[in-house]
């Protein structure tokens, strides 16, 4: 079966530092946006017939016109996180949100489909914005996802652990989540944490992103558990790590192998 097509766009946000605070990001224009090709992968070529009519069943949008939808939303999603910095001019990140919208204009789903930003009050809030955001009827036979990176700068930059660090420093705290399931009715898979440590090694803020929808009540559980750790102390400094959890493969790394 053909995926829904995806359009990419980027729109940046930056915060600027100021005394005190944050002052109110900026918004930067949104660059041009990439049209994603369909991935044909396992398709069976249609038999030769001159009398066959073939339909995409894929839906896509103007790259112009989604742009113009979103672009009235960028204050609402400024201010989700200008709100909630307060003291932390450390956080900082981007974010991928990620829309489905079914063939007659329906949105079937917003997700965070990445990010590095690792704030889940300030994701939450992005993701409700964002169920707010209306592209309309797709052009084409199908369902379309459209894609817009949002980059927020802080004021100074956290130390940047690498991948055997964030290990060494979670260790087997992450058998914590588990527990989490329960309440949401399910363990989301290939979940990307990011977590902020600080002095003594305190869980500073975290927040998640994934290629399917997280459930609300399992992160509010996550983030609770991952918010008593004490992880490595970063000595001085605010350390920044990325871990994933539940790893599960998938049928792109199946293609990826080919």
């Amino acid at each position: 079966m053909r995926r829904a097509q995806s359009l990419t766009t980027t729109l940046g946000l930056l915060a600027l530092a100021a005394c005190g605070g944050a002052s109110k990001p900026a918004p930067v224009e949104p660059g041009p946006p990439v049209d994603a090709p369909v991935d044909d992968a396992g398709d069976d070529d249609p038999p030769e017939d001159e009398d066959l009519e073939i339909v995409s069943t894929v839906g896509k949008f103007d790259p112009d016109e989604a742009t113009a939808k979103f672009a009235p939303h960028v204050p609402a999603l400024n201010a989700c996180y200008t709100d909630q910095l307060a003291r932390r001019r450390w956080l900082g990140g981007t974010v991928e949100l990620t829309w489905v919208v079914a063939q007659d204009g329906t949105l079937e789903h917003v997700r965070m489909s990445r990010s590095d930003l690792g704030a889940w009050p300030i994701e939450q809030c992005l993701l409700q914005v964002a169920q707010g955001v209306a592209f309309g009827k797709p052009h084409g036979h199908g369902k379309a996802e459209v894609t817009f990176p949002v980059t927020f700068a802080g004021g100074s930059v956290a130390l940047a652990w690498d991948e055997d660090q964030g290990l060494r420093a979670v260790g087997g705290k992450a058998k914590d989540l588990a527990a989490c399931a329960k309440a949401a009715g399910g363990d989301p898979a290939n979940v990307t944490i990011t977590i902020y440590v600080g002095t003594r090694g305190k869980v500073q803020s975290v927040g998640f992103a994934a290629p399917t929808p997280i459930a609300p009540a399992w992160a509010d559980c996550a983030a609770g558990k991952i918010g008593a750790w004490m992880l490595t102390d970063p000595r001085g400094k605010v350390a920044k790590l990325a871990y994933l959890y539940h790893p599960v493969a998938t049928d792109d790394d199946d293609d990826s192998e080919d």
